[in-house]
């Protein structure tokens, strides 16, 4: 009997592990087939998109899968200069990073894709770049930066109209200000997300912000209404079959259960939520519950204790070790000095723009001004002295005009030394100055000459006019 029992277990065994490697396969031939499908239509977004669709956040299920399809939309982006495209792969590829805990790969593509973003005056793609750059400052526990930016986010995408952005902005408010301890605004942003979540209906984060309410009633001491919105986030993400969600809700509501000192159940929860995310490529996300549970066991269990001690440490050294949050650091410090230059070279830009606009004015007011010298001083203007004023005053003013043109080259040839520029001053003023009395003597000469002329024929047609006059005169009497 024993036999038969024994031979029916190995029967099953086998056939139970035949199984899983059938679906095993199955998955490495549905993400062979989801490449090719990209590979085949890389060149189209709107193709790829559609693709993509029925997977829905790639990122939360299969990191490493989606790192791969926005390696390839990325190198065909930079090919067809589609910067649209190569803002939003960057993002992608920072977020794939992010999951998989790569915490400065992730901050270095999120920072390429804001200034990629930012070339191409797409509010959305901008929008959504930022608040992805945001995340890392959140993960890092840099709280200030993160608001600002989610705030950023978040004003944008109400003014825009770009509502599942400002929903997503709200979300991850109220879980900065329930990380802070801030619990009113933690709340009050959750609640807002919710809002927009139902006006919209975009179902796909209805969980993340139950979760959040259900850790914000858990902090003020609303158990009972706590484990509700537990329980319909764990809803939520039975729907999506997200490991993170799961990974992420159940170590909410183990943390419930330990702050309200039920210490079996916050065991149950944590365990649940390793399992979650155990032997995938979202392993690093068992940092907090290993914490949790090597928190609980240190008073019972030394083995176990010593046990998720070891799994948390071997996860926190891949993601915050002291050299990694320093690269970050420095990274963050230079993208500031990076926005900074930038802001000055903008301020640069319109300040030489307003001087390049003036002197097109000042150009244009001296040849209006030359222009109606001329026609005015044949016609109207016949007094000599003021001919010959307004005619030095008009030479003047191009020589003026001219050195006030030639004054910026000639401090960047000599490089602002004072001997070179005075030297360079009087050179130019040497070829001016005799050239400037031999225009104004010219020019003067030829419109007091004309102008002389024009008054010698006015006075002849007068004289002729009172003699004409005369002699009808003298022939009616």
């Amino acid at each position: 009997m024993m036999k038969k029992l024994s031979t029916l277990f190995c029967f099953l065994l086998v056939i139970g592990f035949a199984k899983a490697q059938e679906v095993k396969n199955n998955q490495v031939l549905d993400e062979v087939a989801i490449l090719q499908s990209i590979e085949a239509v890389i060149d189209d977004t709107a193709k790829v998109n559609k693709i993509l669709r029925p997977y829905g956040n790639l990122n939360e299920i299969n990191p490493m899968l989606s790192f791969r399809i926005s390696q390839k939309r990325l190198m065909q982006a930079r090919k067809t200069k589609d910067l649209k495209t190569e803002a939003y792969t960057l993002s992608g590829i920072g977020r794939s990073y992010r999951m998989m805990g790569n915490t400065i790969k992730s901050l270095e593509f999120a920072l390429q894709s804001v200034q990629v973003a930012s070339q191409t005056g797409d509010s959305a793609i901008i929008l959504s770049c930022i608040h992805n750059l945001a995340h890392n400052y959140k993960d890092q526990e840099q709280y200030d930066k993160a608001i600002s930016m989610y705030k950023q986010v978040e004003q944008g995408g109400f003014h825009q109209k770009i509502f599942n952005m400002q929903c997503l902005a709200l979300l991850n408010l109220g879980e900065v200000y329930l990380k802070k301890g801030v619990l009113d605004s933690a709340l009050m942003y959750s609640q807002n997300a919710y809002d927009i979540i139902n006006r919209i209906q975009f179902n796909y984060y209805r969980g993340s912000v139950f979760s959040n309410l259900g850790s914000i009633h858990s902090s003020l001491g609303n158990n009972e209404l706590a484990v509700s919105y537990f329980k319909m986030a764990l809803a939520e993400a039975n729907k999506l079959n997200s490991p993170r969600n799961f990974n992420n809700f159940y170590y909410e509501l183990a943390q419930h259960y330990y702050r309200n000192q039920q210490p079996d159940s916050a065991i149950l929860y944590a365990k649940k939520a390793i399992r979650s995310v155990q032997n995938t490529d979202l392993s690093n996300q068992s940092l907090l519950p290993a914490k949790l549970l090597s928190a609980i066991y240190r008073k019972t269990n030394a083995d176990s204790a010593l046990k998720y001690q070891d799994m948390y440490i071997a996860a926190n050294d891949s993601m915050y070790s002291a050299k990694n949050i320093q690269q970050t650091q420095l990274m963050s410090t230079e993208n500031e000095l990076k926005q900074q230059e930038s802001a000055i070279e903008k301020i640069k830009a319109i300040q030489q723009r307003k001087q390049n606009i003036q002197y097109a004015l000042l150009g244009l007011g001296i040849i209006t001004f030359i222009i109606l010298f001329l026609a005015l001083s044949r016609r109207h203007i016949t007094n000599t002295k003021l001919i010959q004023f307004l005619g030095v005053i008009a030479l003047l003013v191009v020589f003026e005009f001219l050195n006030l043109l030639l004054h910026p080259f000639l401090e960047r040839i000599t490089h602002h030394s004072p001997v070179l520029m005075l030297l360079a001053l009087v050179c130019i003023a040497a070829l001016l100055v005799p050239l400037h009395h031999k225009l104004e003597k010219w020019a003067t000469h030829k419109l007091v000459e004309k102008n002389k002329q024009i008054r010698l024929a006015s006075a002849k047609k007068t004289i002729r006019l009172l003699s004409e006059e005369e002699l009808e005169n003298k022939q009616s009497n």
